[in-house]
């Protein structure tokens, strides 16, 4: 099978961990009969300092034409970067919320497993990590506050800033769609996140929730409070199975459930439109602080290189091949310095590549 495949390869770590996955990908190709074809773009602070703004509209165009964007991180220190000087509409992040939009990129799964190989450097007690989890965090993701109206004005005198958060019934009914589809394929659970008790858009979210919940009679709903949720991911993270949450509060628990496997160089992420296309990245962040030493962990890109190969091109016997490479390299003690423990085998990023290809 042929598949034309965008590489943004962005900032930081971003070109050394997607390399690593390029090299897992071609590996899948030659081994399973398949060619990978890739359009390598600029994104992100790359696009800044080469174009002056952070994403183009040939960008846009090329993206649309590939099956599917292989994407490392994007930005770099907040605090010294120049990028971060310029308008908050050209800065690095400007971009990839632009993309999504562009590709109507709604739905965004981001996989949280705890490996018993890495038990020991889950930052939670011994009795919960040994209990693992496997849960899927689905995050809304072209809606709430990261796009509503915004503006900061003065008001009476003094600086006033405001942003909206804005859902609409369709909006919440087409991510809720999807995590209880992707539930019936789990463990078929569902815990909807809201702020219900607080704010409009969370009690218009658990209706539609509950509307969508009657067509999957085989699936258990629960709804959970934002706050309340935050804390049982650390308390008892093996009582999830799909997390269905909207954009912002989507953000910051995916976050913590990637601390509690190990690291966040372990989270993978896919963003999906309403056909087989997506986006898929890793969920941390571009680590400028690493950048260009080989420390990076590549497994989170490499893991989201099996989920492009799962959702956008049907490949589940080649996904499964990486994800079981991956188990066996964690198993064999192979490990980045972010989860090193004593007594286990330090690599390299690049390094990490070679063992994980050379497992498919």
């Amino acid at each position: 099978m042929n598949k034309k495949i965008a590489v943004i390869k962005g900032d930081g770590i971003g070109p050394e961990v997607v390399t690593e996955a390029m090299k897992v990908l071609d590996k899948v190709a030659e081994k399973f009969g398949h060619t990978f074809e890739y359009d390598q773009l600029l994104m992100g602070g790359c696009s800044i300092d080469a174009n002056g703004v952070p994403l183009t509209d040939e960008t846009i165009e090329r993206a649309k034409a590939a099956d599917a964007v292989l994407m490392g991180s994007i930005g770099g220190n907040t605090s010294t970067s120049p990028w971060y000087k310029l308008p908050a509409d050209k800065r690095p992040e400007a971009g990839l919320l632009k993309l999504r939009k562009s590709l109507n990129l709604f739905a965004n799964l981001r996989p949280a497993v705890l490996y018993k190989e890495l038990k020991g450097a889950c930052p939670l007690k011994e009795e919960i990590a040994d209990r693992g989890f496997d849960m899927m965090i689905m995050r809304e993701l072209t809606g709430g506050l990261y796009f509503g109206a915004r503006e900061t004005k003065e008001v009476d005198g003094v600086v006033t800033a405001v942003d909206t958060l804005t859902y609409s019934e369709t909006e919440i009914r087409r991510i809720a769609v999807r995590a209880f589809d992707i539930a019936m394929k789990r463990r078929k659970k569902v815990t909807s996140v809201d702020k219900a008790n607080v704010l409009d858009s969370s009690r218009l979210w658990r209706k539609v929730v509950e509307e969508v919940a009657k067509d999957y009679p085989e699936v258990t709903l629960e709804h959970m409070l934002v706050d309340n949720c935050a804390m049982q991911l650390v308390k008892d993270p093996a009582q999830f199975d799909v997390v269905l949450t909207e954009n912002m509060f989507g953000d910051i628990l995916s976050d913590e459930a990637s601390m509690i496997t190990g690291s966040i160089g372990m989270l993978a992420s896919a963003s999906l439109n309403d056909t087989k296309f997506g986006l898929y990245e890793p969920s941390g962040g571009s680590a400028p602080d690493i950048a260009g030493q080989n420390k990076a962990n590549p497994i989170a890109t490499i893991l989201s290189a099996a989920m492009l190969l799962r959702y956008s091109f049907d490949m589940d016997k080649e996904a499964d091949a990486v994800e079981m490479s991956v188990a066996k390299v964690l198993s064999s003690g192979y490990r980045t310095g972010d989860i090193f423990t004593e007594g286990m085998k330090l690599l390299s990023c690049s390094e990490m590549g070679d063992v994980i290809a050379e497992g498919i």
